[in-house]
């Protein structure tokens, strides 16, 4: 019995693992003012009819702290590119100039910005909703090893293992977004 809810406890934390790596590439996709490629993270190009991700049709690069450049493999592929980060609704504007693909970040405002801290507050209330309910799982497993014969003082202990658990992915996303919002709200 005590390895069934070992087993719960882990796939638990790795549940929790996946839903902080969620996070935070949720939080790099907002920018911060800065340019950065995990910004075009997600865009698919259409590539002779198939959906290919960007990082695999160009190279990604950012010269300075507002641009990104994108150097397609194939200088076909200029096109395509332009319009999936067109069509990506991102708020950004691709130029073409024949050979590269270069978006200029425009600086933010501070009505923007504030918008941004929220978003990403939002994503970090998900993480921690998705903690519950994983709290919520592995409670309810051990309560049913409980009755099922598992001792009832060690069940109460693996109780407090799931909480403390809990609490410490969830002090690590305070963490998280506490960083993401300085980086936000810094101009």
């Amino acid at each position: 019995m005590a390895e069934t809810i070992e087993s719960t406890l882990a796939n638990g934390k790795a549940e929790m693992e996946k839903t902080v790596d969620h996070l935070k590439s949720d939080l790099a996709k907002i920018r911060a003012g800065k340019a950065s490629p995990a910004m075009l993270n997600g865009i698919m190009v259409d590539y002779y009819g198939n959906p290919t991700p960007l990082a695999q049709v160009a190279n990604l690069g950012t010269p300075d702290s507002r641009t990104i450049s994108i150097q397609p493999w194939e200088k076909n592929m200029l096109g395509p590119i332009e319009k999936s980060i067109f069509e990506a609704n991102l708020g950004l504007t691709p130029m073409n100039d024949g050979e590269f693909v270069r978006i200029i970040i425009p600086p933010l405002t501070s009505e923007r910005r504030k918008q941004m801290a929220k978003q990403s507050k939002g994503y970090g209330d998900d993480a921690k909703v998705s903690f519950r309910n994983s709290r919520h799982k592995m409670l309810d497993f051990i309560k049913k090893e409980v009755k099922e014969g598992f001792p009832e003082d060690a069940g109460k202990r693996k109780e407090d293992e799931v909480q403390d658990m809990v609490n410490s992915y969830s002090k690590l996303v305070d963490n998280i977004l506490e960083a993401k919002e300085k980086d936000i709200m810094t101009v």
